[in-house]
């Protein structure tokens, strides 16, 4: 039994195949060839395989965000400003906790704050819930680094019983928590007169002095727009040696800073002044932007550098006031196409122009003063025919329903070349430049106004500026 279990019967001997064998051996040696050149070219490999994921298992599932551009961000301009600053004037305090004082503005937590006080003191800190920054506050505001169009105008006592100066100045970039002096520096220096600009506004005022020994003339009249905006540690042109009683503002000032050149990049989809994308006009600083899109919403804005835009957006351009906005729309609950032409009457106020079914929608609009159109009709029998907006229809508020364009069916609706317009010319008020202004004008309106003007004190003699200090900012 042991024998026959243990026999091997072989009943076929196979010859081995050493050929099989080789082109195994070198089918494994072809492998491992290509991963010792995926391991050399690692990151191209990479590359490949997710590629081919892509390709394997991306179809029906492709991407539905649109890729873009970004632009540098500064995260105080872009954060959300969803806390109230407070300031109690009288006893020195601002911050976000002080609801029963008067309010400021709105800011974040990450905002800093430019403070003026009484005595020519400025400073800038962070904003807190509650920080001490000095008695008899003047004026408090959020800050703005590099902030070149807004402008101080501030007349001072120099000392206890010293002439009073003027200046204009603004505040580009100052160390946290320091205090700047305004004034030149003597001890008991007040402010008599303090004004923040945003647009660099010039105000006229009127300086009353108090009658005592010979002083002959009492009142008089300082234009601030003759004054140049220089760095904020100048004395200033010295308006009088005598003893001012009071300082009354005649009239409000227009802007003395030259208008601004905006233009929009439609990579990054942002305002700037660097020049990149299309120039959308110069701004002074009530000029507005007119924004409307496809949904037939049409909106006015400040043009600020941090405003973020829509992709559906169609018009952008500069708003100007006396040009009505014409627009060809179907009505989605009538069926029919209405031609519409309006004026913005809430600059404030983001409004809907065509109805409201949701079937509704905006065909072309226009901005132009006389704007023309192509109507081409389904029928191949109709010719197709051009309207002209301003014939068709007149100005009418933005809420009508506009004038009915045919009962016909319409295929397209082309908007043409406008015709030839030469709006009214609107003579602009001369305005200086932001640094460089005349300032001979005032220099001499002050001469006239005080006889005994000595050269040596008056004019533009300079503190030192903390130009060699680490700032901030």
């Amino acid at each position: 039994d042991i024998v026959r279990l243990t026999e091997i019967r072989i009943k076929k001997i196979s010859k081995f195949d050493i050929d099989k064998a080789k082109q195994l051996i070198e089918s494994l040696e072809e492998k491992i060839a290509v991963v010792k050149q995926h391991l050399a070219n690692i990151i191209d490999y990479a590359i490949d395989y997710f590629k081919n994921l892509k390709t394997k298992y991306g179809k029906g599932k492709e991407r539905k965000t649109e890729i873009r551009l970004f632009d540098d961000i500064v995260a105080t301009k872009v954060v959300m400003r969803n806390t109230k600053l407070y300031v109690n004037k009288e006893e020195g305090f601002v911050g976000t906790s002080l609801k029963r004082d008067e309010y400021v503005a709105d800011c974040a937590d990450i905002d800093d704050v430019i403070i003026f006080r009484k005595d020519g003191i400025m400073m800038v800190t962070r904003v807190d819930s509650k920080t001490f920054v000095g008695k008899d506050i003047i004026h408090v505001a959020v800050f703005k680094k590099n902030d070149k169009r807004t402008v101080y105008n501030m007349i001072y006592r120099d000392g206890r019983s010293g002439p009073s100066y003027m200046k204009r100045f603004n505040v580009t970039g100052v160390t946290r928590d320091k205090e700047y002096n305004l004034t030149a520096g003597n001890k008991a220096s007040i402010v008599q007169y303090f004004t923040a600009n945003p647009n660099g506004e010039a105000e006229t005022v009127t300086i009353n002095l108090r009658a005592v020994g010979g002083v002959k003339k009492l009142k008089w009249d300082i234009d601030f727009s003759n004054l140049a905006i220089k760095g904020r540690g100048v004395r200033g042109n010295r308006v009088t040696k005598n003893t001012i009683r009071k300082i009354e503002l005649k009239s409000e000032g227009v802007s003395t800073l030259k208008p601004r050149k905006i233009w929009f990049d439609d990579i990054t989809q942002r305002l700037n002044v660097d020049g990149r994308g299309d120039l959308l006009g110069e701004f002074k600083g009530e000029d507005r932007l007119l924004v409307i899109n496809q949904k037939g919403i049409v909106k006015t804005i400040k043009p600020e550098l941090t405003t973020h835009f829509d992709s559906n957006m169609i018009v952008l351009e500069k708003w100007v006031p006396e040009k009505p906005i014409s627009a060809i729309y179907f009505d989605g609950d009538k069926g029919r196409y209405y031609v519409k032409r309006f004026m913005i009457d809430n600059p404030n106020k983001e409004e809907l122009f065509i109805s409201e079914h949701p079937k509704s929608q905006l065909e072309i609009v226009a901005t132009d003063y006389r704007p023309m159109a192509e109507i081409i009709f389904s029928k191949r029998s109709l010719e197709s025919i051009t309207i002209n907006f301003e014939e068709f229809i007149a100005v009418k508020g933005i809420k009508a329903l506009g004038n009915q364009l045919t009962t016909d069916k319409v295929r397209q609706v082309n908007l043409l070349d406008p015709l030839p317009y030469n709006p009214p010319v609107i003579e602009d008020v001369e305005v200086n430049d932001e640094e460089i202004i005349n300032n001979n004008s005032v220099e001499k309106t002050l001469e006239n106004n005080e006889a005994n003007l000595n050269k040596d004190e008056g004019g533009d003699d300079a503190k030192t500026e903390d130009d060699g200090q680490i700032t901030l900012f």
